[in-house]
């Protein structure tokens, strides 16, 4: 079983599961919703930066900081999805692009409570009743559970009628408004959940960790994220677990390549979308 596995291959494992959380959510929106959005890091950005300086602060065993990460979160991805998501196709996929890079810009230069370029350090474990989840078994044990929440809970939700005129949305939005589907609706209630779920994600990471910075968080991570959908299989509810497998072991794996590393990762991605356009799941035959 993985919670035997020595720490190194727990602390992988328990990234596996954080990532999973994140690309859960930009499955609904880019896979059922058809909607390319580009800020998924900065949505985890905002979740892991908003209960790191809560939690470092104020204490509360990173649940306040968790209720912070969301509302923001949420919030914001509910200001941006009124302009953004009456714009289609890569009109949309800039508008988001653009606050990702804005939200880079205040990690980077926010110093007092980011810890600017050097990151924001020291962040206390969660904690449950006084007892601190701060072991690598426990940790990978909690990230397992609203990993598995999640999952069960995103595909009841797509084989629900709020799934059926998502997935009639990203076919084709014209089609579905016809047939009288609330068009940017059913896509803002995509894009706020996506947030909610990658603030989810980051404030795990952050915990995690005991520490973030800000280029785990920029637009090149995003774009990356988007990637692994592809990777991973778009519109397949496993899709998310070959991406988040893919996005966290395959730069691990090439480690040794030393300068090479990031040529020899883009080199793996060409090959893995060439060879499996319909992505990873679909060539296991999973959905």
């Amino acid at each position: 079983m993985v919670v035997l596995a020595p720490p190194f291959l727990l602390d992988v494992a328990t990234l596996v599961l954080i990532y999973l959380v994140v690309l859960a959510g930009l499955n609904l929106i880019m896979g059922y919703g058809g909607q390319i959005a580009l800020s998924s890091a900065a949505f985890l950005g905002i979740g892991a930066y908003a209960s790191g300086i809560l939690t470092k602060h104020f204490g509360g065993g990173g649940w306040l900081g968790l209720a912070a990460a969301i509302a923001i979160a949420g919030t914001s991805a509910f200001l941006i999805s009124l302009p953004a998501l009456r714009l289609r196709g890569h009109y949309l996929a800039m508008a988001t692009l653009g606050f990702n890079a804005i939200a880079s810009v205040v990690f980077v230069h926010a110093t007092e409570l980011t810890g600017g370029p050097n990151g924001l350090t020291d962040v206390p474990p969660i904690s449950v009743a006084g007892y601190a989840i701060d072991g690598a078994r426990p940790f990978y044990v909690l990230c397992w559970l609203i990993a598995g929440v999640v999952t069960f809970g995103l595909r009841r939700l797509v084989d629900s009628r709020y799934g059926r005129a998502l997935r009639a949305v990203g076919a084709n939005e014209d089609a579905a408004s016809a047939t009288g589907i609330d068009a940017p609706r059913t896509k803002t209630i995509a894009f706020v959940l996506a947030a909610v779920l990658a603030s989810l994600a980051g404030w795990l990471y952050v915990h995690h960790l005991g520490f973030c910075s800000p280029e785990t968080f920029d637009v090149g991570a995003s774009i990356l994220l988007v990637v692994m959908i592809v990777v991973g299989g778009s519109a397949n509810p496993w899709g998310p677990v070959f991406g988040a497998i893919a996005y966290v072991a395959l730069p691990e794996a090439l480690r040794s390549a030393l300068d090479f590393e990031l040529l020899a990762f883009g080199i793996c991605l060409v090959v893995l979308i060439q060879r499996f356009p319909r992505g990873v799941a679909a060539l296991l035959h999973l959905r």
